[in-house]
């Protein structure tokens, strides 16, 4: 029961760093809003540090770097997706990769699964494209390098998973923190170049990227894009980019609590699934905050999701 509860916190506090993330990308770059939460994120696993038991073992390290390295790839990835093709088709491909590769790995080193377990875990899949999947407008069609590359985004998510899981449970948020920083390197240089990119090309370094992060959730459109506008540093904006670092530094605590909240070997694909259920998270903040209405398809998915949770805490 404390793993699906651990889960299911791990997923709604990422959906709220992906909304908190989108609204933030209405202003600058994606890239560069992923890159400065990233960078935000390690202060609070800092402070974890100081009051969480941790080992930076040679375990703890490598996998952390496997993690962070996983982590990034598949955020660059997902926006080159989402660049190409549909959101409503790309998006909850990815997440559902993301919960299939863990559970498949899992199953492949004998881990068992009740009959409910299998039977949560294929109804949770479907709550996931349930939920994330929204109506496209872009006019975008579906290519084979786009789905290829949210199938590639969806697996490296789903190898951060795998690679928390292999952690030490000793080692407390020590990999997170490594995983945290080289996310950051990385995502900074992605910004980096971006930004040189941009100026190269004569174009403002500030203006909106078409992918948002709450798109990588899928659950929301890009932003519209406003030649010649610079973003302004505005106290609404630095708040909403240091809560997005926190929320997705604080899933990922989530996750790895429950990865080591149990001996149970049928945690890792629990968890995996799970995860998977972030954009309720986004969904939900967007109808509370931004007063956006949820489909039927997506409160069907919300329901079935409930009913997949309750499935696996009961298997």
């Amino acid at each position: 029961m404390l793993t699906v509860v651990l889960g299911l916190a791990g997923a709604v506090v990422y959906g709220f760093a992906d909304f908190l993330g989108g609204l933030a990308a209405r202003r600058i770059r994606a890239i560069t809003v992923t890159a400065l939460a990233a960078v935000v994120g390690i202060v609070p696993l800092l402070v974890g540090l100081a009051v969480v038991p941790s080992a930076f073992s040679a375990s703890a390290l490598t996998w952390g770097l496997v993690g962070g390295a996983c982590g990034a790839l598949g955020v660059l990835l997902l926006y080159a997706a989402l660049a190409v093709g549909p959101m409503s088709v790309l998006s909850p491909l990815t997440a559902v990769f993301s919960a299939i590769v863990p559970v498949a790995v899992g199953l492949a080193r004998g881990v068992p699964l009740s009959p409910l377990g299998v039977v949560a875990v294929v109804v949770a899949v479907l709550a996931v494209v349930l939920v994330a999947a929204v109506r496209d407008t872009s006019g975008a069609r579906l290519t084979v390098r786009g789905v290829l590359s949210a199938a590639v985004a969806g697996s490296a998510f789903g190898g951060l998973v795998l690679a928390f899981n292999e952690t030490p449970a000793s080692s407390g948020v020590a990999p997170l923190v490594v995983a945290r920083v080289v996310q950051a390197v990385l995502m900074g240089g992605a910004a980096a170049a971006t930004w040189m990119l941009a100026r190269r090309r004569g174009r403002p370094g500030g203006t909106a990227d078409p992918v948002t992060s709450a798109a990588v959730a899928g659950s929301a459109a890009p932003p519209d894009r406003v030649a010649g506008i610079h973003p302004r540093w505005a106290p609404a904006l630095v708040v909403t980019v240091v809560l997005c670092g926190i929320c997705d530094a604080g899933a990922n605590v989530f996750i790895q609590a429950g990865l080591h909240s149990s001996t149970d070997p049928s945690t890792l694909p629990t968890m995996s699934v799970l995860n998977a259920l972030y954009p309720i998270g986004t969904v939900v903040l967007a109808g509370i905050v931004l007063r956006e209405r949820l489909t039927r398809v997506q409160l069907a998915g919300i329901v079935l999701a409930v009913a997949a949770s309750v499935g696996l805490a009961l298997s």
